[in-house]
């Protein structure tokens, strides 16, 4: 027992490394977008479409391999690794090729389907290992992936600033050794099996009301989370260069990593609260705060490092301590016989809200300027918020967190 135990502690960090290293694909071409844009003379749509191309790409890819259930039929090692290579092997391309938008577009899509080969294969090989202390698990997964979706933002900043070409290989390179420590890992003694995406069953799950709650709290979250990561960077960069600070380009890069980053650190400490106080609390508390930073952007914007630090890092804690209960709250609402499919169609129609959220961002920024651009995105916290109160005030709040709510 003792032996099993330190085992699967090991494989944690190795998967929690592993998945770390991989998504610095996510937002690769996030970092350096507005360097791209000025290389390839990009419109503002163009260059938001280096993000949702990825969003986009996620969401097919995972329909995809959970439809032809490919977790069941490819060792989760191998998807991990395989999925991580194709990943790396297109970022690397549109570092030493790609002179245009069109075809680096194109290879963000296929980032964005390979991604969804790491991040589900990776929650997989977790929970082989962890049926106790599965949420502390889930949380050091989702840190996991936070801190790495950041790194982007970190290798610009020491050194990629003027060089995206630069960045985007480094980017590659580290997500190849994230495959290669994937190839290390041993399937656990509980290795769960997975759901294949049922069509059939999307109207039960649409017609659950408690799924129901809990998705709207999903997509609340979701419609702020991936703009706010994919703008603060030009938010903070606009801000920086109004209050006259000096370097404002690397203190933008280091503060968008760290406004990421830090989300790693929310989610395992929000995680391990929900477990003890309920997941509608701390999801609606975590909304709340991220929803009025929303707001409060335009009033910090401009501001002193002393102000605006501090300020993007209680964001960035906030904004997605909450995501992974969201998840957790769906797989303890749903009925077994199609939880696999709830969670498929909670996470795609997730990742295709935040392309909306992610265009909109400029167009509103056109109209009002960065002090004011993340204004529209508090009504996602605050309809989130609406419901996950909702859902703790009905009788299936009992099913959550052992009957906390």
């Amino acid at each position: 027992m003792a032996a099993v135990t330190s085992t699967k502690w090991r494989t944690l960090v190795l998967i929690g490394i592993a998945e770390l290293f991989a998504m610095t694909l996510w937002f690769s071409g996030t970092a350096v977008g507005p360097e791209l844009a000025d290389l390839w003379d990009l419109t503002p749509a163009e260059t938001a479409w280096l993000t949702n191309a990825v969003q986009l790409g996620f969401v097919v890819g995972a329909l995809l391999s959970a439809s032809l259930t490919i977790a069941d039929v490819v060792r989760p090692r191998y998807l991990f690794a395989g999925s991580a290579f194709v990943g790396a092997a297109a970022t690397a391309l549109i570092a030493g090729v790609v002179e245009s938008g069109l075809p680096a577009i194109g290879l963000r899509f296929l980032t964005g389907v390979a991604l969804a080969g790491v991040y589900p294969t990776g929650m997989k090989m977790m929970a082989s290992w962890f049926i106790k202390g599965r949420g502390l698990a889930i949380g050091v997964l989702v840190g996991a992936l936070t801190v790495g979706s950041a790194s982007p933002h970190l290798l610009r900043a020491v050194g990629g600033i003027g060089q995206p070409r630069l960045v985007l290989y480094g980017t590659a390179a580290i997500a190849a050794v994230g495959g290669l420590l994937a190839l290390a890992y041993e399937d656990g003694p509980n290795q769960p099996e997975t759901a294949p995406f049922d069509p059939g069953a999307i109207r039960r799950i649409v017609s659950d009301r408690g799924v129901a709650l809990a998705n709207t709290g999903y997509f609340g979250h979701m419609w702020e989370l991936y703009a706010v990561w994919t703008w603060i960077p030009v938010f903070l960069l606009a801000s920086l260069e109004a209050s006259g600070t000096p370097n404002p380009e690397r203190w933008a890069a280091l503060l968008a990593f760290g406004t990421i980053a830090i989300g790693g650190v929310g989610a395992w400490l929000a995680g391990s609260a929900a477990d003890r106080v309920g997941r509608s609390i701390v999801t609606s508390a975590s909304m709340v705060v991220s929803g009025a930073a929303c707001l409060l952007a335009g009033v910090v914007y401009g501001s002193s490092l002393a102000i605006i630090t501090p300020f993007v890092l209680i964001w960035g804690f906030f904004i997605v301590a909450d995501s992974a209960q969201f998840s957790t709250a769906v797989s303890e609402l749903a009925d077994d016989s199609y939880v696999g499919s709830a969670l498929t169609l909670q996470t795609a129609i997730g990742f295709l809200i935040t392309i909306g959220s992610i265009q909109l961002i400029p167009i509103v920024q056109r109209a009002v300027g960065w002090q004011w651009a993340f204004v529209p995105l508090a009504i996602g916290p605050l309809i989130g918020t609406l419901a996950m109160l909702r859902l703790r005030s009905r009788p299936e709040a009992a099913q959550l967190a052992g009957g906390r709510g």
